[in-house]
């Protein structure tokens, strides 16, 4: 086994001999969240390990695709600086992809990502039964949202019964508010919790906040040295792909600038990592607008490409509406505003990076915080923001409407 492989089957990280470009196994990255609970495989990738007689219905799928989505004749002054943008990175993007093609170690891994941890499950120890899952959304609506309840069960400990059988039995239990509150597990093991009859896990040391985007000033540290020096943000931008399926419920743009994003910065600073599709219209918005609103000073693009567990791109590259890959641009946000002279020295990111990873559910994003720590500036450890988050991470804060949607005991198997 090499080195490569072997650093990656620990930290889920694969470095490619191109410095600009890294494959991820997010199962293995979440799991280092984790004391007692490992992310099953299974319920996290439930896409894009098709066999091979559904790849070649998928391919005729796509070739259905390509011809209906014709590049039009024409291209307007927004489509040509989205195909401009494209070329810039379609180089990177290949060059990262032909590493993943070379790194034959790690393709023949891929091919088994979704079956890791088999052994487990087949211990019967399988999380939750299919049954539907609770909407955060929804419930954050009804009139009764101040009253929903979430328990967190500290101190569990082993217990022998009559017969030799274990059970788990609970020493301490916490009942807070679940909307409109601060959750805190400040243990460094995870904590299972229950809401509405529901099993939860919380990784270590990680807190979350459920709510409305106008309650999010609620976050805004009482002193500005409690503030956050990485923020992530996954906006539930409009979409009519994500609309006309259910998928979530989007936000018009001009509702995310109102985020108090330089309230919630350090005061040494923040990288702020905004993840966006690769429609014009948005990044222009972005560049123009959000950005200069929020007082962050954009550094560099990061690309998402997306794989399947056989190497191949989710997509043909030069597909015009739906490229392989998504962006996350970066840039460094000041509490303060002051003198140019003064500004704090933020470490330089180098443009066009790669993270390469194959996808989990619909719109879930790859935990990046891990690739994004050496950027970050000021004090260390780092204090870390997720906004519009859907899981949680040891070490982090998570803010949203649903930040319990990955949580959920099903997601999840019990590590003995």
């Amino acid at each position: 086994m090499s080195d490569k492989l072997s650093t990656f089957l620990e930290s889920g990280v694969y470095r490619f001999e191109n410095p600009n470009a890294v494959f991820i196994d997010p199962v293995r990255v979440l799991n280092r969240s984790y004391t007692r609970f490992r992310v099953s495989p299974s319920a996290y990738y439930p896409r894009f390990f098709e066999s091979k007689q559904d790849s070649r219905v998928s391919s005729s799928t796509s070739r259905k695709r390509k011809r209906k989505e014709k590049k039009p004749q024409a291209l307007n002054d927004r489509e040509k600086v989205a195909e401009r943008r494209h070329q810039e990175a379609r180089p990177l993007l290949l060059k990262a992809h032909e590493c993943l093609l070379r790194a034959t170690d790690l393709l023949e891994v891929m091919s088994n990502l979704r079956r890791d941890f088999d052994s487990l499950r087949e211990c019967g120890d399988l999380s939750l039964p299919d049954v539907p899952q609770q909407s955060f959304i929804e419930l954050g609506r009804v009139w009764q949202t101040p009253l929903y309840e979430i328990t967190l069960n500290f101190h569990q400990h082993e217990k022998l019964i009559a017969g030799g059988s274990l059970i788990m039995q609970n020493s301490e239990e916490s009942v807070l508010p679940v909307f409109n509150n601060l959750v805190l597990n400040e243990t460094g093991n995870d904590v299972e919790a229950e809401f509405l009859n529901s099993p939860y896990v919380m990784p270590r040391e990680s807190c979350f906040y459920m709510s409305d985007i106008g309650q999010i000033h609620n976050l805004i540290p009482a002193e500005p040295g409690r503030g956050f020096n990485l923020i992530v943000v996954d906006p539930p931008w409009e979409n009519g792909s994500a609309r006309q399926k259910s998928r979530y419920p989007t936000l018009p743009n001009r509702n995310f600038l109102s985020l108090p994003i330089k309230q919630l910065t350090h005061t040494d600073g923040a990288l702020v990592a905004l993840w966006v599709t690769n429609r014009e219209k948005l990044r222009g918005f972005v560049e123009k607008e959000l950005f200069p609103t929020w007082g962050v000073r954009y550094v560099a693009t990061f690309y998402w490409l997306k794989v399947k567990a056989d190497g191949s791109m989710i997509n043909d590259l030069d597909l015009f509406h739906h490229r392989p890959y998504e962006c996350l641009m970066l840039g460094y946000c000041h509490r303060e505003s002051v003198d140019s002279e003064c500004l704090p020295k933020f470490k330089p990111v180098q443009d066009g990076q790669i993270i390469v990873s194959i996808p989990g559910d619909y719109s879930r994003k790859p935990p990046v915080g891990g690739l994004l720590l050496e950027y970050v500036p000021g004090f260390k450890p780092t204090r870390c923001l997720e906004l519009f988050a859907r899981e949680m991470n040891s070490g982090w804060t998570s803010w949203g409407n649903e930040p319990l949607r990955f949580q959920e005991l099903r997601y999840f198997i019990r590590d003995r």
